[in-house]
């Protein structure tokens, strides 16, 4: 169960990821969006660091 949780996160990190590169890539990337994508992505890579403490 525990396992399935990371893996789930770990899948939501990678599409931020994705997305952030994506974002970074237009001609004009928006900064609010750039903002809000990195500060998922660091409360994911929180989440999953405490996921794996736990385990």
């Amino acid at each position: 169960m525990a396992n399935a949780h990371r893996d789930h996160l770990a899948a939501r990190h990678a599409r931020l990821d994705a997305s952030l590169a994506a974002e970074l890539k237009r001609p004009l990337p928006d900064s609010a969006m750039l903002r809000r994508l990195k500060r998922e992505k660091l409360k994911l890579k929180d989440e999953l660091s405490r996921a794996a403490d736990q385990a």
